[in-house]
């Protein structure tokens, strides 16, 4: 008798199940070419980036070699075409030695272009930071300590990256323009941070042996 129930179950069972495939077929074959179609897309789209990232590093690379040949003009053009069409963080590399290749010709324009990618709030903070040092490193020489000032004293925070370098163009600046204040400010910085490398040091020290009598304390 138990034999009988247990068919008259597996017949109603199958009868449900036979029920719920009629009704609900055509929705999980529809999610399954879905999940297919999502999966196949995804890979597509590595194998896509995989491959842009790749030809970009290589045209990086023959940019770079064009630059260490000396052929400036040819690398300009190549480093500025990445910085258009190659992926994200390849143009910002590009972008940064456009500039680079620029600044021997036209220190300002590239300072310009420094200034744009520390501007661009898409790019890593890291990177804004280096643009802001070679922009205010190719305007040492010619923009008065106000405007470099305000370029770098951001950077001279305890813990960024930049302090060191920053701390010594805004002393460096100081003096050029007469500030002897400002200058003993920062080299005093320099001289405090035990972090200070070694070759900075030195620096810092040869400068503030030509400070006044006046400045020193």
């Amino acid at each position: 008798m138990s034999e009988l129930f247990d068919e008259v179950d597996e017949e109603v069972r199958r009868e449900q199940l036979k029920k719920l495939w009629d009704r609900y077929s055509i929705y999980l074959i529809a999610l399954m070419v879905l999940i297919v179609a999502a999966v196949g897309g995804w890979r597509g789209y590595q194998y896509l980036e995989a491959k842009k990232a790749a030809e970009a590093g290589a045209a990086f690379e023959k940019a770079v070699e064009l630059s260490d040949q000396g052929k400036h003009a040819e690398a300009e053009a190549a480093f500025a075409e990445l910085a258009v069409k190659a992926p994200s963080g390849y143009r910002t590399l590009a972008r940064l030695r456009a500039a680079a290749e620029i600044s021997a010709r036209d220190p300002k324009a590239a300072a310009k272009m420094y200034d744009d990618i520390a501007a661009d709030r898409s790019i890593a903070s890291e990177q804004q930071a280096l643009a802001k040092i070679r922009a205010a490193g190719l305007l040492l020489d010619t923009a008065g300590y106000a405007d470099i000032q305000q370029r770098l004293e951001a950077s001279t925070a305890s813990g960024s990256t930049f302090r060191h370098t920053a701390r010594e163009m805004l002393a460096l600046s100081a003096w050029r323009n007469g500030d002897m204040t400002a200058a003993r400010k920062w080299l005093d910085a320099i001289a405090e941070d035990g972090e200070t490398p070694p070759s900075m040091r030195s620096r810092a020290e040869a400068l503030q042996a030509l400070l006044p009598a006046v400045a020193k304390s």
